[in-house]
């Protein structure tokens, strides 16, 4: 592997943070995170900062992930990082352009994170995918590498309190054998999806969960949303935030004409 300065310090400062929290991690299927060539590493989504728990898995392997993150986020410290990781900026307003930047990255051998399910999953379930992962595999001639992380949630999320000091949560992490591309981008995506359901329910097994407790989804006997509950959250807050951006522009127009 070679030297990375910034992702070596960041990487130290993430293990800092996994040993000051008291993170129990367990990793099955470490093997198939190759150490050498190209795959997409297709993640579930249920915390804020589980792309930490990814970044530990490639570097077990002796390997820098390259995430894909928002394009917006370019600039000042975070830009920095960015540039000096190998990130790949994602601007909605030019998909096209990031979509070519990931398979780009996957081409010359890189490990590119993808989340099929773009957003964070309240009801910690699977969510419906969105086809990227698939049809950059596809065109890279890369598999994908099913992961599924349960635990991270706990630490923050969406709509429940964050904990961040030293609470010494169990975190199960469970990589699946690579799954090979198809020409179908639709298979592909229900093959990687189906992986993942399993690989999750191999994580929770055995995970104590307390009946009630809102991290726990509502199908193990939690508060969690259900899917369907879930969805309308994911559309209100959408909504919100179109608008939000709508009163920004207006008002920035505004000010413009004096």
């Amino acid at each position: 592997m070679a030297r990375e300065p910034v992702y070596d310090v960041l990487t130290g400062l993430v293990r800092t943070v996994f040993f000051a929290q008291g993170l129990r991690i367990d990793i099955t299927g470490q093997e198939h995170i190759p150490r050498v060539g190209p795959a997409v590493l297709a993640v579930n989504h249920t915390a804020y900062f589980d792309f930490m728990e990814v970044g530990l898995i490639g570097r077990r392997s002796g390997r820098n992930v390259r995430y894909m993150m928002k394009a917006e986020l370019e600039h000042g410290i975070v830009g920095f990082l960015m540039k000096h990781c190998k990130a790949i900026g994602v601007d909605r307003g030019a998909g096209a352009e990031s979509y070519g930047k990931a398979v780009d990255s996957l081409r010359s051998g890189e490990l590119v994170v993808v989340y099929p399910e773009a957003t964070i999953s309240r009801s910690f379930e699977i969510k419906e995918f969105k086809s990227g992962a698939a049809r950059m595999a596809i065109e890279a001639d890369v598999p994908i590498i099913p992961v599924a992380i349960w635990g991270a949630h706990r630490v923050w999320t969406k709509d429940i309190p964050k904990r961040l000091g030293r609470h010494r949560y169990p975190i199960n992490i469970r990589i699946g054998a690579p799954i090979s591309p198809v020409d179908d981008t639709d298979e592909l995506s229900a093959t990687t999806r189906a992986s993942m359901i399993e690989l999750l329910a191999e994580a929770q097994r055995d995970y104590p969960m307390p009946r009630g407790a809102a991290w726990v989804p509502a199908r193990l006997g939690g508060t969690a949303p259900t899917p369907v509950q879930a969805a309308i959250l994911d559309r209100e807050e959408l909504a919100r935030r179109k608008a939000a951006r709508e009163a920004r522009e207006a008002d920035r127009a505004r000010r413009a004409r004096g």
